[in-house]
């Protein structure tokens, strides 16, 4: 979990800033991309990672799963390197190489020990800047990802998900899948995945970030050498769509082969930089984030009703979503839905006691502190604070925010949040003639 507070933008410089409370520096370069490290002179590992400021929100239509397709393709081979170069180069050094689409980023990563670190940047800093997107390899890498839209598609937990989603932010980017559809995919050819590369992969789009065993200096020195000549295309990536709303719809989607009916039960949540963040993370724990959770206690522990049922948060920029997924039998489905909603209720109100608020609180600072421990954490800490806030969070400053949440603020949260008109309910499964109303969402 990212820590996460209002965010203060402090001026971009080219001159070198570093963090009062850790061993944080950020260095702009002349071209606009933005350089972040911290320092951890104990490890002996370097992870590092390009990222960009865009995901799949920010696609046309016509290009949903473009972002995706542009991150399998990289990795195709560069101008330099085929793509077995790549990963014998990656392997010789013992490194770790991977890369991930979201909605609002992209990222290219590596891990390997410090004295690695500048044949790793080579690698890295190849893929991003010198794709060669070969016609053969594109055509390829298409029915690759066709396949894993398949496969997605045959997994149950994915597919009530992914109906959630597109049917809750209907008619919105935050909606369409990250891998994009069968359509789409089959679409792209050379030029659109050429163009997205120019347009996206831009210094005033990335960030460059890594922790571990390294001196900033010297760190940026090599990042420059390699980066200094992208050449800046004189704004950065803006995205156009409307903002967000949500649909509150109630979608029963029949799947005869399935054993279980999977649920997928939602509401509208404060957007990542909200000020009632932290009040937001206590009542996701509390309601399902854990094995002590209310949902894991009333309805899997001491009713029997399910195997798998827990609550999460999906914080975008500027909108979010809390959800409950549950998989249960047809004939437990009723009930499971009736104590979920049961739970909603009981959170507005009722205070949480004071007993109940510090075991989530000790739980999430745990997590914070645990979370932390790896150089690959750090690294990605260090761009998602950077894209979102502007500003780094010391651990000290994250755990005050959490101690100052009261029960009242949980209640005050979750009256906001648990509004009956505002429930959003997916259904999966074999339903057989089975019909949910809106009032049976009173909650």
């Amino acid at each position: 979990m990212s820590a996460t507070l209002v965010p203060t933008n402090p001026p971009v410089s080219s001159s070198p800033e570093t963090h009062p409370a850790r061993n944080i520096r950020r260095t702009v370069l002349p071209n606009g991309m933005l350089v972040l490290t911290e320092s951890m002179p104990h490890m002996r590992s370097v992870s590092m990672g390009a990222w960009i400021d865009s995901g799949s929100r920010d696609e046309p239509a016509k290009e949903n799963g473009l972002s995706h397709f542009v991150e399998h393709m990289v990795f195709k081979g560069t101008t330099t390197r085929s793509a077995q170069d790549i990963a014998r180069e990656v392997d010789s050094i013992g490194g770790n190489l991977d890369a991930f689409t979201g909605k609002e980023a992209v990222c290219f990563n590596i891990k390997v020990l410090d004295e690695n670190m500048p044949p790793a940047l080579d690698v890295l800093s190849d893929l991003v800047l010198h794709p060669k997107f070969s016609t053969s390899d594109l055509e390829r890498e298409q029915g690759v990802i066709l396949e894993e839209i398949k496969m997605d598609e045959d997994n149950p937990d994915y597919l009530v998900h992914e109906t959630f989603t597109q049917n809750f932010w209907q008619n919105h980017p935050l909606g369409r899948p990250i891998l994009g559809t069968v359509q789409t995919v089959s679409s792209f050819d050379q030029e659109t995945v050429f163009d997205h590369h120019r347009r996206r992969f831009t210094p005033e789009n990335m960030i460059f970030s890594a922790a571990g065993h390294l001196d900033h200096d010297r760190f940026v020195a090599e990042v420059e050498t390699r980066f200094g000549s992208l050449a800046p295309s004189g704004a950065k990536s803006t995205q156009t769509e409307t903002h967000p709303s949500t649909t509150p719809h109630i979608t029963l989607k029949k799947k005869r082969s399935l054993e279980q009916v999977q649920m997928c039960l939602g509401v509208p949540a404060p957007p990542v930089n909200d000020p009632d963040r932290f009040s937001l993370y206590l009542l996701n724990s509390m309601l399902g984030g854990g094995m002590s959770s209310r949902l894991f206690e009333s309805i899997r522990e001491n009713e029997g009703l399910v195997y798998s049922i827990y609550s999460e948060l999906s914080p975008f920029r500027d909108a979010g979503a809390l959800s409950v997924y549950a998989g249960m039998s047809l004939d437990r489905t009723e009930r499971v839905l009736e104590l979920t909603l049961a739970e909603f209720r009981r959170l507005k109100e009722q205070e949480v006691t004071a007993a109940e608020l510090k075991r989530a609180k000790d739980q999430m600072k745990s997590n914070i502190v645990l979370g932390l421990e790896s150089s690959s954490s750090r690294m990605n800490n260090l761009a998602r604070q950077q894209m979102y806030f502007g500003r780094f969070f010391a651990v000290d400053e994250v755990v005050r925010n959490i101690d100052r949440v009261t029960p009242s603020d949980v209640q005050r949260l979750a009256n906001r949040l648990f509004q009956p008109e505002l429930i959003a309910l997916t259904l999966l499964g074999n339903l057989g003639p089975m019909k949910v109303s809106r009032a049976q969402l009173a909650c």
